[in-house]
């Protein structure tokens, strides 16, 4: 398939905006708009996801659908909608120069369709990921799975709560979310989430050095919402993530209690801190430990 040639140049078009960011305040109201207006994307994509679509491939040979476009013009007219004037950077956005963005103090950062991949092998486990950034912090996220049907959402000043769609006629059931404790090892094993695609040897080196645990692997940012929800304990990403990968579940992670990490330094993951916007190597972790440090450690020594 051949895209549109405006729909393709817009992914040129930098949301951005030259003047300081100042930070967003959003009322209840705004934040429910925000997460209906997510939801409202996702199923723009299902509908896509349900039919035949065709596969492009960018420079740096990552798959592009017009799934992914449809949901970056949506996403990016709601936030423009709800904010006005507040920069947003999305995936799809294009190149915005580092001096542009680094003079933000609050913006928007976007996953239109985080786990590509798991969307063209149609296997569900992808998402909408939108958050929001202050002075590097990512303070509220929203996280749509739309062949799941739930939603996941994280607000430093609110807490978290998931939200999965009920038959039809019915209201959607929302629940608060909390990490859990690290159960003793000899009475439950510890549940480790790894990438379905990225970093495999490293992460089974890591699991290796854990006391007794249950690993497995998906796509997107599932992984970082199931230790939100206290359905898993550690989730170990030793292998390449941009900031519009995480951020999102970032804030949801810590809105439940629980903390993303910077695997060398174990220091709270920061976004927008210089001219390269990857992530570096990182953890997540509803409780901290010795334990699943040193074999952190180790599986970063190999």
């Amino acid at each position: 398939m051949i895209f549109p040639a405006e729909l393709l140049a817009c992914r040129l078009v930098a949301v951005a905006h030259e003047e300081p960011s100042v930070p967003v305040s959003l009322s209840s109201e705004h934040k429910d708009a925000l997460v209906a207006g997510v939801e409202d994307a996702g199923r723009l994509v299902l509908e896509i996801y349900q039919r035949d679509f065709d596969v492009e491939h960018k420079d740096d040979n990552s798959p592009l659908t017009e799934a992914d476009l449809a949901a970056h013009h949506a996403l990016v007219a709601l936030l423009e909608q709800l904010t006005p004037g507040t920069p947003v950077l999305s995936e799809e956005s294009g190149e915005i120069a580092a001096e542009t963005r680094l003079g933000w103090d609050c913006y928007w950062l976007v996953d239109p369709l985080d786990g590509t991949k798991e969307f063209v092998n149609r296997n569900g486990e992808f998402t909408l990921n939108v958050a929001l950034i202050e002075h590097g912090v990512p303070v509220l996220g929203v996280v749509h799975a739309p062949v799941l049907g739930v939603t996941w959402f994280g607000d430093r000043q609110q807490g978290a709560w998931r939200t999965e769609q009920a038959p039809s006629g019915k209201a959607p059931v929302r629940q608060p979310i909390r990490v859990r404790d690290l159960p003793d090892p000899a009475v439950a094993p510890w549940v480790v989430v790894g990438s379905r695609r990225h970093g495999a040897e490293a992460f089974e080196a890591f699991c290796a050095g854990l006391p007794a645990s249950e690993c497995t692997s998906m796509g997107s940012s599932l992984k970082l919402c199931l230790v939100a929800e206290g359905k898993a304990d550690l989730y170990p990403r030793l292998a390449p993530t941009c900031e519009w990968d995480t951020a999102a579940a970032q804030a949801v992670v810590t809105a439940a209690g629980g903390e993303v990490l910077d695997a060398e330094t174990l220091m709270p993951l920061r976004c927008n801190r210089g001219e390269s916007l990857l992530n570096p190597f990182f953890v997540v972790c509803g409780q901290r430990d010795r334990r699943w440090e040193q074999a952190l450690a180790a599986a970063l020594a190999d």
